[in-house]
């Protein structure tokens, strides 16, 4: 595939500017040089950015999705990025060789769409929600999966141009494996690459306070835009199940079926359900799309 050019997508709401400096010095240590980096401000401004990176200041926060759409969208007009890859603001890159390792990953299959790093602590620790499979809890073993780490991963510019972006409504949770989804069922791989890290500091999903609405909204999106119809209710009854289990506090979990319930009567965008085979291809991994 000869050599591959690295373009960086980061999103910011302007309230970490230490962090983000610290991880543009991180980008700019790498031993292959970015091609562009972009810095997106989501409904924020921007502080003083590195020479040579792009800014782009939004006038509304556009939430995960939408950020990353738009910088996509600005890595894609330059012409001249093969991968993207997407980092946390609070993020760092620890080692200089991570896009060069990433490149060869990508370089040794012509199919494989997206490379998720593992995401660890200071402490080196990576939290159990962070590996990518679904009874597998050593975060040290790699290999193929179907789902990534939004947090810190690379995307084929070429897979991106075939299957589309992130889906914009979708705004916080789930957008990743929205977007792996149709990875997987356009015949890409996904590959955990633990031996590429993003340093990101311990943390709660539910720090977010939208975050049990948006997780259960964006749950029932994804089962109607992408799963075939038999096993739309038997996803949605496990995730129900299971979100019972773990015992919410109250708040949050009135918040859960307040979103479950906007994801039912909502529209969500075109179905485009996934092929059998692409569910057999997924259950191979590890992972049925009905949990």
């Amino acid at each position: 595939m000869g050599h591959l050019r690295v373009g960086v997508a980061v999103l910011t709401m302007g309230d970490r500017p230490a962090e983000l400096d610290a991880l543009l010095a991180s980008v700019a240590a790498q031993d292959l040089p970015a091609a562009r980096v972009v810095v997106v401000g989501n409904g924020s401004p921007l502080p003083a950015l590195p020479d040579g990176v792009t800014r782009v200041e939004l006038p509304e926060n556009l939430g995960v999705a939408g950020g990353r759409n738009v910088a996509l969208q600005r890595l894609r007009q330059y012409g001249d990025v093969d991968l993207v890859v997407d980092l946390d603001d609070d993020g760092l890159l620890v080692a200089t060789d991570v896009f060069r390792r990433m490149a060869e990953l990508f370089r040794g299959d012509e199919r494989l769409g997206i490379v998720s790093f593992r995401i660890a602590d200071e402490l080196g620790r990576t939290q159990r929600r962070h590996v990518p499979r679904l009874v597998a809890s050593d975060p040290m073993r790699g290999g193929l999966v179907t789902t990534f780490l939004g947090g810190g991963h690379g995307l084929s510019m070429r897979m991106l141009e075939e299957i589309g972006g992130w889906p914009d409504a979708f705004f916080y949770a789930h957008e990743e494996t929205d977007l792996a989804w149709r990875a997987l069922d356009a015949g890409w791989r996904i590959r955990y690459a633990p031996e590429l890290v993003l340093q990101h500091p311990w943390t709660s999903p539910t720090r977010h306070a939208v975050f049990y609405r948006l997780v259960a909204r964006n749950r029932v999106w994804l089962a109607k835009r992408h799963l075939p119809a038999p096993l739309i209710p038997a996803y949605l009854g496990v995730w129900a199940v299971l979100t019972v289990l773990r015992r919410p506090s109250p708040e949050g979990l009135r918040a859960w079926w307040g979103g479950f319930l906007e994801g039912v009567r909502t529209p969500c965008g075109a179905r485009r359900p996934m092929r059998w085979r692409t569910v057999a291809r997924m259950t191979a991994l590890g992972r049925p799309p009905v949990v």
